[in-house]
């Protein structure tokens, strides 16, 4: 029964040995860590391995040497090891995270159990090679305790937005160490491997998942800012740019303070679009409303069957840039152009809790649903509905009727 038992313990090492092999190798070639991440993850793989052999070291002096000065000597290590653990967790979470007073912490406590050599404040193993606590001897426990609690506070502070399902490995690590302490506690015998040991290991796999996955998805969220440039990049569409310049040129000879006053014009939209795609939040309505203003009356020199009016009742809000732009020059483009009497209105207002924003107009319309599906003609409608969701958590919803003209609505929540 004892050889099974210390089997099955032996076979335990050696799974916790190999996990923490495989995570030291998986650390080295992940390329999402940073260099702080990578050195930080390294160090507690390293300590662990060292705090694994602590407590092999200590099983077997407990119950095959009597070595009371060797004891002490590893006893002290091992206490000290632990908190050490939890503080270079906060590299990996919060690697900005100010830890002097965590340091001044965990100096504290190597402190306190240094004096083993000489007192008995904290522990003492006796002649008889037996542990006896001291009234310091739960130092290494409070002051792990304190750090471990910060951890969790740092972890869910952290990535408290994020309403993923990962989210609650911060609170089962906690618990897991929690129920391990409690655990050694209870059983009297000495294990091969202590139970906190074995969190501890458990909790580093489950840390660098943990961060894993949220630097996988800030990856993907810088590619996704990229194609949002990108889209936007598109939106600044090239034939209007030609058309522009070949007004330009031609109110030159006809009328050269209209093409003055033009080309002024035409800077400052190119300008402004180019100022927005820098931009990653959100930007006033009145901002927006004048680089909307700016380019329909470009559009209007250049039209003149068509007219844009305004009806602004509600401005005192923020939204993405470049959203009511794009939307009246789809109006323009695809809709009242083809008209003899063109007409683009842009309306705010509030209503139902929310900023509204339509923008309607008396063109030939076209079918919503085919659009919706379209991978091309309708990107920037997609790219703009899909910034008011992400940004302002509101909302893009577009009324055609083929014939008669396409209404975009867009609703923002009142803050």
């Amino acid at each position: 029964m004892v050889r099974t038992v210390i089997l099955t313990e032996f076979m335990l090492t050696i799974a916790l040995l190999l996990q923490l092999i495989g995570l030291a190798f998986a650390v080295m070639i992940d390329t999402y860590l940073c260099k702080g991440q990578r050195k930080a993850m390294l160090i507690i793989v390293s300590l662990t391995f060292l705090l694994v052999a602590q407590n092999i070291a200590e099983y077997l002096m407990v119950f095959y040497t009597a070595e009371p000065f060797a004891r002490t000597v590893t006893a002290i290590i091992g206490y000290s090891i632990r908190p050490i653990i939890i503080v270079m967790f906060f590299d990996i979470i919060e690697y900005k995270e100010r830890k002097r007073w965590m340091w001044l912490l965990v100096g504290l406590n190597t402190l306190i159990h240094l004096t083993s050599f000489f007192s008995n404040i904290c522990f003492t193993i006796d002649r008889n090679n037996a542990f006896i606590r001291g009234p310091l001897g739960f130092s290494c426990h409070m002051i792990s305790g304190i750090l471990l609690v910060y951890l969790f506070v740092i972890s869910v502070k952290r990535f408290r937005h994020e309403k993923k399902l990962e989210e609650c490995i911060p609170l089962l690590n906690f618990l897991l160490i929690t129920a391990a302490v409690v655990t050694d506690s209870l059983i009297e015998r000495q294990l091969f491997i202590s139970f906190l040991t074995m969190a501890i290991v458990t909790s580093s796999l489950f840390y660098y998942i943990w961060l894993h996955l949220h630097l996988v998805r800030e990856h993907e969220q810088s590619l996704m800012e990229a194609q949002r440039i990108q889209i936007m990049m598109t939106q600044i569409q090239p034939h209007f740019l030609y058309n522009t310049i070949s007004t330009i040129k031609v109110l030159c000879r006809k009328d050269p303070d209209k093409a003055a006053d033009i080309a002024a014009k035409f800077g400052i939209y190119l300008r402004q679009n180019l100022d927005s795609l820098g931009m990653t939040g959100k930007i006033p309505f009145q901002t927006e409303l004048e680089h909307t203003k700016i380019y329909t009356d470009i559009e209007m020199v250049r039209f003149r069957n068509i007219k844009v009016e305004y009806d602004i009742s509600d401005s005192d809000f923020s939204l993405p840039p470049l959203t009511i732009q794009p939307m009246v020059e789809n109006a323009i483009r695809h809709g009242v152009r083809i008209r003899k009497e063109g007409i683009v209105r842009v309306v705010t207002r509030q209503s139902m809790g929310c900023h509204e924003i339509v923008i309607e107009d008396n063109g030939q319309g076209f079918d919503v649903k085919e659009a919706e599906t379209d991978g091309s003609s309708h990107i920037g409608i997609r790219n703009v509905r899909e910034r008011i969701k992400s940004m302002c958590g509101g909302s893009l919803t577009i009324d055609s009727h083929i014939g008669t003209g396409t209404t975009v609505t867009i609703r923002i929540p009142i803050e």
